[in-house]
């Protein structure tokens, strides 16, 4: 793969990450539960940090990283503070939101997975893949639960 084309799919990524440090910073404070606030405070410092290796990576491909989320993820955002506004807070309809997020990141996942990408930064997407992977199955569940 062509270093311009590595850092195409860094930078995604890095954007995917920011979207979601935001979408779940904004969930939990939109949120009354105080158990999920805390969870999306972790899930959006856990965005920061994924973020943060991608950005050390095209760095070091001598590139300047992203540092702004996108103008979809603003427009994902406002759909959560209507939908926390309408509800008045409601876990369903938030957590359901935030599982609309994730299968975002889960695509630019597997999307970045399919490129040729230097072996030590595949090995790092695989790595952040299952971490996205296991936050959507995890809000997911909560999302489920949250509807009986």
């Amino acid at each position: 793969m062509k270093t311009a084309d590595t850092l195409s799919t860094l930078n995604d990524l890095i954007q995917i990450n920011k979207d979601g440090q935001e979408g779940f910073r904004d969930a939990s404070e939109n949120i009354k539960n105080p158990e999920l606030k805390t969870l999306f405070a972790k899930y959006s410092l856990q965005r920061s940090k994924l973020a943060g290796e991608l950005q050390k990576h095209v760095i070091d491909l001598g590139e300047e990283p992203e540092k702004d989320s996108t103008f979809a993820a603003a427009i994902h955002r406002g759909w959560i503070d209507l939908k926390a506004a309408l509800t008045k807070g409601d876990d369903h309809s938030i957590l359901a939101e935030c599982e609309r997020g994730e299968d975002h990141a889960i695509h630019a996942y597997r999307d970045a997975l399919e490129a040729d990408l230097p072996a030590n930064i595949r090995s790092l997407v695989v790595e952040q893949s299952a971490v996205v992977q296991a936050t959507h199955d995890d809000i997911r569940d909560r999302r489920d639960a949250a509807a009986e």
